[in-house]
């Protein structure tokens, strides 16, 4: 998505904010991790991350006609010890489902972090990232073999 964007956010209570972005979706923010009412602002990003990649990789399948049925995209993050507490190392794991080639699924994920994903690309400025590909067999649930 190209071109402006918009975000506000309104104090709620105590560390807990209702943001709102330029297309008109809230969601309720929470800071305080003992409180833990709703997701925290990094928590957010790492979402945000795997939402991006996620979009790509799977828009990538679909149009090499992969028959991908599912996809999880988890992200664990390590941050500096020292405010501001930034990602400095961040593992997305990918796990695929369907019976599609593990080399379309690498090609899918190098495109979205090298060209594709803008979050990736924010993110690279100050994170390591890595990634890992799971591939899954839809009938069993175990790992599968390369069609």
């Amino acid at each position: 998505m190209a071109g402006n964007v918009t975000a506000t956010v309104n104090w709620a209570d105590g560390e807990r904010f209702i943001g709102q972005a330029s297309s008109g979706h809230a969601l309720v923010i929470d800071s305080d991790r003992q409180r833990n009412t709703a997701p925290g602002p990094m928590e957010l990003v790492l979402i945000g991350l795997c939402a991006c990649t996620a979009t790509d990789v799977v828009g990538i399948l679909r149009k090499k006609r992969e028959p991908v049925s599912a996809l999880e995209v988890r992200a664990e993050g390590r941050r500096a010890a020292q405010p501001p507490a930034i990602y400095e190392w961040i593992r997305l794991t990918y796990q695929v489902s369907g019976r599609v080639h593990r080399k379309a699924v690498e090609d899918a994920v190098r495109l979205s972090k090298s060209k594709y994903c803008s979050v990736s690309a924010m993110l690279e400025k100050t994170a390591k990232i890595e990634t890992a590909i799971e591939m899954m067999d839809q009938r069993n649930g175990g790992p599968a073999s390369d069609p």
